[in-house]
C-alpha cells in the first residue's frame, strides 16, 4: 500500500523583547529545529503519536482536520526535535507550528501562512501552555529572521532577515527552575519602551530585555554581564528563562561559549533566515 507522509521542519527561536507585559512581542529564528511527520489510513478515528500524545495535538487536529475525515481515519504523528524543551527557547511554538502545517498540508495545496500560525497560537492558548498565545515566537518559528509582532491580534508588524555572519550563544543553567513570570505584567511600560527599540535596534533592545527579566525576575545576571565583557554584541535570558541566549561576532562565539561553562550547558547555534518548509513523501 502506498502511504503519504507529510514532513514539516519548523526551526526554534529566541527572546528580543518578551511580550507577556505589554502585548508586543520581538524573536530571532535560529538552527534549532522540530520536525513533525503526518500520515492518515482508513481506521477507526485514533489518534496515534510518538513519543506520546498531548493535549496540544488533539486541538490541533481537530481545529486544522475536519470531523468526517478524523472519523473515518486513523492519524500517525510523530515529532522529532533538538530544542530542549521548557527553558525558553520555544520548543512548544515549533511543535504547534510544525503540527499545524502538517495538517494543513495534509489538505490544502495552496497553504496560507497565517491560518497556519493561527491555528497553531489558538491552540496553544486552549492546551494553556502560553499566556499570550506566542505568536510572536511561532512567527519567528515560522518565518525565520527577526519578527516584531503584536500578540494580542496576532498581527505580525516586522520581519527582516538578519546577517547570518552572527552566531547565538545559549546557556542552559544548571538550575533550570522558571521563575514567577506574571511579575512582568507590572511592567509594560518598561517592556514597550524595549519594544520600540527593536523596531530599529534588536540588539540594544534585546539588553534592556536582559536587564528587564533578570531583575525583575530574580534571574542570574552573571552569564549576560560576563558575555557582554567578552565581546557579546547582546544578551537576553529567553522567552521566560531560564535559558540565556548571546548573540556574537563568529570569531568570538567560542571564547564566549568556554566563559560561560561554569554556569551550565552550553552550544552555539546558528542564525535561522528560512521559512518553516513541508515535503510531501510517497512510500
Amino acid at each position: 500500500m502506498i502511504t503519504t507522509y507529510y514532513k514539516a521542519t519548523v526551526h526554534g527561536a529566541v527572546s528580543i523583547v518578551n511580550a507577556i507585559a505589554a502585548g508586543k512581542g520581538a524573536a530571532l529564528g535560529i538552527s534549532l529545529e522540530t520536525t513533525a511527520t503526518l500520515n492518515i489510513k482508513k481506521g477507526g478515528g485514533k489518534l496515534i503519536c510518538q513519543p506520546k500524545k498531548n493535549t496540544l495535538f488533539n486541538y490541533i487536529i481537530n481545529s486544522a482536520i475536519p470531523k468526517k475525515i478524523r472519523q473515518e481515519n486513523d492519524i500517525y504523528l510523530s515529532i522529532n526535535s533538538n530544542i530542549p524543551i521548557g527553558v525558553g527557547l520555544k520548543s512548544s511554538s515549533a511543535v504547534s507550528s510544525a503540527v499545524s502545517l502538517a495538517c494543513h498540508s495534509l489538505l490544502n495545496d495552496q497553504l496560507n501562512d497565517f491560518d497556519i500560525l493561527n491555528t497553531a497560537v489558538e491552540s496553544s492558548k486552549l492546551a494553556k501552555i502560553t499566556i499570550t498565545g506566542a505568536f510572536d515566537d511561532s512567527t519567528a518559528c515560522y518565518f525565520g529572521g527577526i519578527v516584531l509582532t503584536n500578540n494580542y491580534s496576532n498581527i505580525l508588524i516586522k520581519r527582516e532577515p538578519v546577517t547570518e555572519d552572527i552566531r547565538v550563544i545559549i546557556l542552559v543553567p544548571k538550575n533550570t527552575e522558571r521563575k514567577n513570570v506574571m511579575k512582568l505584567i507590572h511592567f509594560p511600560d518598561l517592556f514597550n519602551k524595549a519594544f520600540e527599540l527593536a523596531y530599529h535596534d534588536y540588539l540594544i533592545a534585546m539588553k534592556l530585555n536582559g536587564i528587564l527579566i533578570s531583575g525583575i525576575m530574580s534571574y542570574n545576571y552573571e552569564p549576560i554581564l560576563s558575555s557582554i565583557e567578552k565581546g557579546a554584541l547582546s544578551a537576553s535570558i529567553s522567552g521566560n528563562g531560564p535559558a540565556t541566549a548571546i548573540i556574537a561576532k563568529e570569531k568570538d562565539a567560542e571564547e564566549i561559549k568556554l566563559n560561560l561553562e561554569c554556569y551550565g550547558e552550553v552550544f552555539i547555534c546558528e542564525i535561522n533566515n528560512k521559512k518553516a518548509k513541508v515535503e510531501k513523501i510517497i512510500g
